[in-house]
């Protein structure tokens, strides 16, 4: 094992996308007065630069962050004083560096960090990186970097079996990697495109591979516009096809003509997909904006199934998402479904700038609201985790929303039914303060840059290239001559990820109909 030098500053430091000052300290923060609040306030929160998913360590006591350019180990067992224990700004691996950091997973001792979460440069390594976090305040690198070639959006880590989403335009195969070595190994796939080939006619993105979860042999993989796909991986080198869920199917797929709207509207939207700790109860979280077309249209909510016999899930019922006053993908406000947990009979959920939600969902036919809170000038969350069950759990806000000016943070909350006091509005614009132009995202792509009638790349703002929608066929792998929102050094390579949480976001530009 090699040991790391942490709390680093190196690596990429500039960022296209600003960020407030309070979310480049790191260290200690207490939310004043939280805990004797009558109303429902976060207990405490710590900055964590260019924050996105957060997991638990076993015990809930130690938080480990995506960070984009690297990750962050936060203690949490004081949750009105969330401590920073360590970071890494600048991972190596084989001579590459390791950039857009999205996604961490831990389970007992191992940690693991892939990336990038997006097609890119093969001047950047693509693959994961273990290490052993017996001591999260000293984390040590285990064995050798493992490269995939391919990008890695998101990842599960089920003991000593990794399951990995990957994805390109030819497929977006399930990958399924063996750490008890020294070394890491393949071990097994599982193709959507074999299981139904019919699949391979539509656009590679509508059908992506977007996230895995794995419970008691079964894994659940959100596969788009293509539904929820509940595998068993008793065998984890032979998964196999249990049953699935969807809000469209193949045939309606087929006849898209706008491939655009169908990634960013729904129906469809398969974004992350979880079980409580019975396996029984699954919640499916669309993440989507308004397109300005039919019905359904707006932010994408959370659906609720019986999957006590996975091999016929059952619809019991609908959490919709906050509305705003701008639901487009470049409107000022997001409030769509992204991460959450099911544990103990509630749904601990994330709503980027709608806030965080705690619903009683032991009836899952009639979900109730216990708690929420928001602050969309300041916090947009991507997740929300169970630290200590029933008294806190915490959550992650990303700064990287792109009209937003959110911090990179970690916040604890408790456990307990309440009432935010004056919460903020989420449709009256006015009474909310935002420095950008909600407007100046139009005919831009994500980090800044804009194309042509045509689809061509243009300049961002920081002289880097944008891809236009016609280079996801050509390079969809991120060669070093068409990386979107990279120079050829790689230099704004972390403004690139902090820019492009979701693997669409770099292909996409808007008009006046919306984001495309």
């Amino acid at each position: 094992m090699r040991r790391r030098s942490f709390l680093r500053t190196g690596g990429v430091a500039s960022v296209a996308l600003t960020i407030p000052t309070s979310s480049a300290v790191a260290g200690r923060s207490r939310v004043s007065g939280a805990s004797t609040q009558e109303s429902y306030e976060p207990l405490g929160r710590v900055s964590v630069e260019g924050a996105a998913e957060a997991v638990l360590g076993d015990d809930g006591s130690v938080a480990y962050l995506a960070a984009t350019t690297g990750f962050a180990v936060v203690d949490v067992s004081d949750p009105e004083a969330p401590e920073l224990l360590a970071e890494d700004r600048a991972i190596d691996a084989d001579g590459s560096p390791l950039l857009q950091i999205l996604d961490v997973k831990a389970d007992d001792e191992m940690l693991v960090v892939p990336g990038p979460a997006n097609p890119d440069s093969d001047e950047f390594f693509h693959g994961f990186v273990r290490y052993d976090v017996s001591d999260p305040a000293d984390p040590v690198e285990i064995g050798q970097p493992y490269e995939t070639g391919f990008h890695i959006h998101n990842c599960y880590l089920d003991g000593e079996v990794l399951y990995v989403v990957a994805n390109d335009v030819d497929e977006n195969p399930l990958v399924v990697y063996d750490l008890g070595g020294e070394e890491a190994e393949e071990i097994g796939r599982w193709s959507l495109l074999e299981h139904e080939p019919g699949w391979r006619d539509v656009d590679w993105q509508a059908r992506y591979l977007h996230d895995v979860y794995v419970h008691d042999a079964i894994a659940y993989l959100a596969h788009w516009n293509a539904g929820t796909y509940l595998l068993d991986v008793s065998d984890p080198a032979e998964p196999e096809y249990v049953s699935h869920v969807a809000e469209t199917d193949l045939e309606s797929q087929l006849e898209v003509e706008d491939d655009r709207d169908a990634r960013l509207g729904l129906p469809g939207n398969d974004h992350y997909a979880a079980v409580d700790e019975t396996g029984d109860l699954l919640a499916v979280g669309r993440e989507a904006w308004s397109t300005g077309g039919d019905d359904p249209d707006g932010p994408g909510g959370i659906d609720l199934y019986d999957v006590s016999d996975s091999e016929e899930p059952r619809f019991r019922a609908s959490i919709d998402a906050p509305r705003a006053a701008d639901e487009r993908y470049y409107g000022p406000l997001w409030t769509t479904a992204h991460n959450f947990e099911l544990r103990d009979g509630d749904l601990y959920a994330s709503w980027y700038q709608g806030g965080v939600t705690i619903h009683d969902v032991s009836d899952p036919a009639e979900p109730t609201e216990r708690a929420s809170w928001r602050d969309p000038e300041t916090a947009g969350f991507w997740t929300a985790r169970v630290a200590e069950p029933g008294q806190t759990f915490v959550a992650s806000s990303t700064p990287a929303i792109p009209h937003g000016l959110t911090d990179g943070a970690l916040y604890t909350f408790p456990i307990r039914s309440g009432e935010q006091a004056d919460q903020p509005s989420l449709t009256d614009l006015d009474a909310l303060e935002f420095d950008g132009d909600p407007d100046a995202g139009e005919n831009e792509s994500s980090n800044g840059g804009g194309s042509d009638d045509t689809g061509a790349a243009t300049n961002s703002s920081d002289g880097s290239t944008v891809a236009s929608d016609d280079a996801e066929d050509d390079d969809a792998s991120g060669g070093a001559d068409r990386t979107p929102g990279f120079t050829a050094t790689g230099a704004v390579g972390a403004a690139g990820g902090l820019a492009a949480l979701e693997w669409f976001r770099r292909y996409t530009r808007e008009d006046d109909r919306g984001p495309s």
